[in-house]
C-alpha cells in the first residue's frame, strides 16, 4: 500500500474505532489516533468537517474525511 497520512478520530469505548484501528495495524498503516472524548480540539475538527456535530469513528486519509469505512473501503482509500 502506497504511504498516505491517515487519521483516526473516536473514542476508546467505541468497537468500530477499534475495528479500524485494528485493521490499520494489522496492514502496517503509520496513523494518527484522536480521541475525541478526550481531546477537544480533535472534537472541534471533526464538528467543522460535520457542520457542528461529532461523529465517528471518521478516518481522513491526505486530507479527505470518511465516516466509519469498511476494510474494503479502507484498502481502496490506502491503494
Amino acid at each position: 500500500m502506497t504511504k498516505k497520512k491517515v487519521e483516526v478520530y473516536g473514542t476508546g469505548w467505541c468497537t468500530k474505532t477499534a475495528n479500524i484501528s485494528n485493521f490499520l495495524q494489522s496492514e502496517w498503516v503509520d496513523f494518527e489516533y484522536f480521541n475525541v472524548d478526550l481531546d477537544e480540539e480533535a472534537a472541534n475538527r471533526i464538528r467543522e468537517i460535520y457542520d457542528g456535530q461529532l461523529k465517528f469513528p471518521i478516518v481522513i486519509v491526505d486530507g479527505k474525511p470518511y465516516k466509519n469505512p469498511d476494510v474494503k473501503a479502507l484498502r481502496e482509500l490506502l491503494k
